[in-house]
């Protein structure tokens, strides 16, 4: 079994501001399921990003909204190369986020991260598997 599509859920606390953050580091919208209270940011041809703002995610789910300063999940994107790991990363942190940890060379995978402006963490990361250690 596979699945066609993925649509990560995540709560944030301005769609506005939100939409600015992940347009201004190179992602679309999909403006056909985004409205004040959601917006659809798109990763790749399948992948999805649904940031809604937090009073309407209660609605989905009978767990309170994490705090400011818990973390619930972690995303990792996988890029084309080095350079778009750090291009994404670059922009996140010029646009509002920080930096979560240095950048990790491990020489067939490369990772860099950080928390958005809504407190989510990103790995960003690279890997070339025919350069994977035996």
């Amino acid at each position: 079994m596979k699945a066609n599509q993925i649509y990560v859920s995540l709560p944030v606390k301005n769609i506005e501001e939100t939409k600015t953050f992940w347009t201004n580091i190179g992602f679309t919208v999909n403006e056909q399921i985004t409205d004040e209270k959601a917006v659809c940011i798109i990763i790749a041809d399948h992948i999805f990003v649904m940031f809604i703002i937090e009073e309407y995610f209660q609605t989905f789910s009978e767990r309170p909204v994490p705090k400011d300063d818990t973390t619930q999940v972690l995303v990792a994107l996988a890029m084309n190369s080095r350079e778009e790991v750090d291009q994404v990363v670059n922009k996140a942190v010029e646009n509002g986020a920080y930096q979560h940890e240095e950048p990790q060379d491990h020489g067939w995978m490369y990772q860099n991260s950080f928390w958005d402006i809504n407190g989510h963490g990103w790995n960003i990361t690279f890997a070339d598997p025919s350069q994977m250690p035996q």
